[in-house]
């Protein structure tokens, strides 16, 4: 007994420097953690700065939508009381549901026709050599730096004479024809793809149909993701023709025009509005951040050069 006395006493002093070692490496680790955070703020400083221009105006968003439309016209920043009804007030106020449809069926069938036209094009500038392809392919660019607003009239002209106006074809039908961005998008990938697979698919006797599809196209998988996610947020989003071609007829309104019916002659009902606004762009983020790896992958492996 007298010896495990002195043991304890003996290692009585040790237990205490190893406690005291111990809480002095925690204190430590806890300082370099808040040095480490510290130095993360400061290198990255001007992201933060932006971010936080950027997240400044979806805040006010969302704080407005769930004012009263009293509350909203003041300079109050938090809602109070919080007004959760004004997302079910929208539903009354306009036939949200069915501008929601007409939005997904023009979305939907614009970006399909876009890749069934842009992808054979895209391949063919790509991969065939013929004579006139570069020139050809510079069109292509000048297409993208051409404003809408210069065809504007002549196409509505023909659409009026073909009888589209007031329906969603000058909408979709287009996009049947290519799109120079998606074309473009496309072009940048395939150019990248080595040609050995191209004499060896015809080698074994494909078509050029055949190569296209199940060759390439399961190759540029995340391009054409990548361009079709384009092309539905580009149709989403529009305002300026689908309230050139279709705003005299309400059947067939999006929501980019719903939007702007919260505004009457002499007020607008702001809450309403951001509670809309909500609404409208909320589809639209889910799809990102769903399809947020292969739109990355697709833009990056898009840029690479012939």
């Amino acid at each position: 007994m007298t010896h495990n006395v002195i043991e304890t006493r003996v290692s009585s002093p040790r237990s205490q420097n190893e406690y005291e070692r111990g809480t002095v490496s925690k204190s430590n680790r806890r300082r370099n953690r808040r040095r480490d955070f510290l130095e993360g703020v400061a290198r990255h400083s001007i992201l933060i700065v932006v971010l936080i221009f950027f997240l400044a105006p979806m805040l006010f968003i969302i704080l407005t939508s769930v004012m009263s439309n009293s509350q909203a016209l003041t300079s109050e920043l938090w809602p109070n009381p919080i007004e959760w009804s004004n997302f079910g007030d929208v539903f009354d106020a306009v036939p949200l549901v069915r501008y929601f449809f007409n939005t997904i069926l023009i979305a939907v069938l614009f970006t399909l026709f876009c890749l069934v036209s842009s992808v054979p094009v895209a391949y063919a500038l790509a991969k065939f050599r013929f004579k006139g392809r570069n020139a050809l392919f510079v069109v292509f660019i000048a297409a993208m730096m051409l404003p809408p607003q210069v065809t504007v009239v002549p196409l509505y002209v023909l659409y009026a004479h073909l009888g589209w106006t007031g329906t969603p074809l000058p909408l979709v039908v287009p996009a049947l024809f290519g799109d120079a961005f998606t074309i473009f998008l496309l072009r940048q990938f395939f150019v990248s793809i080595p040609q050995s697979y191209i004499e060896a698919a015809r080698l074994d006797g494909a078509s050029e149909l055949r190569l296209l599809w199940s060759v390439f196209i399961p190759m540029v998988k995340p391009a054409i993701a990548a361009a079709g996610l384009f092309a539905f947020f580009y149709t989403w989003n529009d305002f300026f023709n689908p309230l050139l071609y279709v705003g005299s007829n309400p059947d067939w309104y999006t929501l980019s025009i719903a939007l702007s019916q919260f505004r009457s002659v002499h007020a607008v009902q702001w809450n309403l509005a951001m509670a809309a606004t909500i609404l409208f762009v909320l589809p639209v983020v889910v799809l990102f951040f769903f399809a947020q790896r292969s739109f990355v992958r697709g833009i990056a492996l898009s840029g690479v050069k012939e």
